[in-house]
């Protein structure tokens, strides 16, 4: 096993401290390998020659391996947004429009205008790239646009098929593991959106991305409250939501992608 893959899977260990790893290594290339198929040829072809041999379902776990790494600390806020509960659209998107300090909203406006300007170096526009396959993943998580108090539900404790952990790790990646299927199964199963829900999900800005998962986390967080003991129909009863986020993030970074390679 690798330095990096030792380092994510230590790393994925650690989510009663923070935010870490939305849908884990499964979850990623999932998201990652929809949006392959919804990619424009041009974007098809300009992202291979910056990837040079890699994927972007290989890529898409990069930021989450760099993260350990005290060269990379500066990252790590970039992966969530955390706010008080209970915003109403408007006073949720006016919040994070005037945060100043690092988090998942300002870094997907970062990386997307550092993708797009053809005078950076390829190396910046390349790490620009992997951090947008992983960080509108990340958004899509709803968990990662939880409550500032338990850092997202990493303060949540929960037990699911007789296993302790917490709130935000069961959605990163406990259930799709239960699911057991693999990333390119997964991309095969659920990728059946329509043409109309294809453009009606790609002109959603970031900021409504961030409030569905927001408003997505509400009835998590209560469900917890009120028994967080999960059993058997735990997973059933939230498989719709999980998958569908896990297609609208697909479609959604593919959207980005083909628009910064337009």
């Amino acid at each position: 096993m690798s330095l990096f893959r030792i380092s994510v899977l230590f790393l994925c260990l650690s989510l009663f401290t923070f935010d870490a790893c939305a849908w884990g290594v499964v979850g990623h290339r999932t998201i990652a390998r929809i949006a392959e198929n919804h990619l424009t040829p041009k974007a098809k072809r300009e992202i291979a020659a910056l990837l040079a041999g890699e994927t972007l379902p290989l890529v898409s776990t990069f930021p989450d391996e760099i993260r350990p790494y005290p060269a990379f600390k500066y990252t790590s806020p970039w992966h969530y947004l955390d706010t008080t509960p209970r915003l109403p659209y408007a006073q949720y998107v006016a919040t994070i429009d005037t945060m100043k300090q690092a988090n998942a909203y300002l870094a997907i406006q970062q990386m997307q205008r550092q993708l797009q300007d053809r005078s950076k170096p390829a190396a910046d526009r390349l790490f620009a790239l992997k951090f947008l396959v992983h960080l509108v993943g990340d958004v899509h998580q709803p968990m990662h646009a939880g409550h500032a108090d338990d850092s997202g539900g990493n303060k949540v404790l929960v037990k699911f098929q007789g296993k302790d952990l917490n709130l935000h790790s069961l959605w990163d990646s406990a259930l799709l593991d239960y699911e057991g299927m693999t990333y390119t199964e997964l991309a095969a199963t659920y990728d059946h959106a329509s043409p109309a829900q294809v453009r009606e999900w790609q002109q959603a800005p970031p900021a409504t991305w961030l409030f569905e998962s927001y408003q997505l986390s509400e009835p998590l967080y209560a469900e917890a409250a009120q028994n967080p003991t999960f059993d058997y129909a735990y997973y059933p009863v939230h498989a719709a939501m999980l998958h569908q986020r896990l297609l609208e993030a697909g479609i959604r970074l593919a959207g980005v992608l083909n628009q910064a390679f337009a």
